[in-house]
This record gives structure tokens, sequence and C-alpha cells, in this order.
């Protein structure tokens, strides 16, 4: 099987998102764009819509929304297909990622898309928001705490 060639960012251990890039970050605009794009979510078997921003190093911004499908196995969630949004636009550098769900409980990354995001950036600082839930605040944690020692490229043989 042929590989891509070694990116080491991509390997767990390395430093997290400078903390200065994370302080830099507009989280009102990157939750402002992952509601509105929540708001175009297909979901008609789950009625539960997400929606995910991302923001890359050079100031562009990412988002993508859930895709459901009759065949459940072809859904695909909102960071997932940010992050495919992403890629696409020749970036691959995250630095933060607002997921929105409806609440009242804060929806988390499942383990797929931790894993994708996990590809691009293992300390990725990522706040969770409830659009249609008065009283719950946004919490911000990070890839790291939510996938510690994640799989990556180092794990592979080459």
């Amino acid at each position: 099987m042929s590989r891509a060639p070694h990116d080491a960012r991509h390997d767990a251990g390395d430093a997290p998102a400078s903390t200065e890039a994370a302080q830099a970050i507009d989280w009102d605009a990157l939750d402002r764009a992952a509601l509105a794009v929540r708001t175009r979510a297909h979901a008609p078997y789950s009625s539960y819509r997400v929606g995910a921003a991302i923001v890359v190093r050079s100031g562009r911004v990412f988002t993508g929304c859930n895709v459901e499908n009759a065949s459940y196995g072809l859904t695909i969630c909102a960071e997932r297909s940010a992050i495919v949004q992403m890629v696409a636009a020749g970036e691959r550098d995250p630095i933060a990622l607002t997921v929105a769900t409806s609440g009242p409980v804060l929806g988390s990354p499942c383990g797929m898309c931790r894993q994708t995001l996990a590809e691009f950036a293992v300390d990725l600082p990522i706040r969770l928001i409830a659009a249609e839930a008065d009283g719950v605040a946004p919490r911000t944690t990070s890839l790291s705490a939510l996938l510690p020692e994640a799989f990556g490229a180092a794990a592979l043989s080459r």
C-alpha cells in the first residue's frame, strides 16, 4: 500500500496549537457561522441538526452541517463536512472549531470526527454551543482532552 509522505504536524505529542493563535480566535464569529450552517442540516431521521465552523491559520472559515441518509452508515457529521470543505479549498491548518447543537445538553464530536480532526490538529481548541437552550453556557475544551493518545501517522510503519 502506498502512503503519503510523512507530515510531522500530524503526530500525537507535537506542540499544541499556539496559545497566541487560540487567544486571537473570534469565537463569536465562529459561533455565528456554526449556528447559521446548522439551519441547513439535512436531518429528516433524527431531527438532530448540527453545525460546525473551523477557522484555519490563514483566517478562512469553513463550515459544515450533518447530512443524514436513509442508509444510516452514509450519514456525514458536521465536523467532517467542515474538514472536507477545508481540504477541498487547499487548507490544512485548523486552529479552532465550534460545534453547534440544539441542547439542552451540549453535543460533542463523535469518535469518528475526533479521529478525523486529529489528522490535522492534535490539540485543536473546540467550543461547544447549544442553539436553542437558554441558560446553557458554551464550553471550551480541546481535541486532546476529547481524544487522548490519538492514533496518528507516527504509529504507521514506513
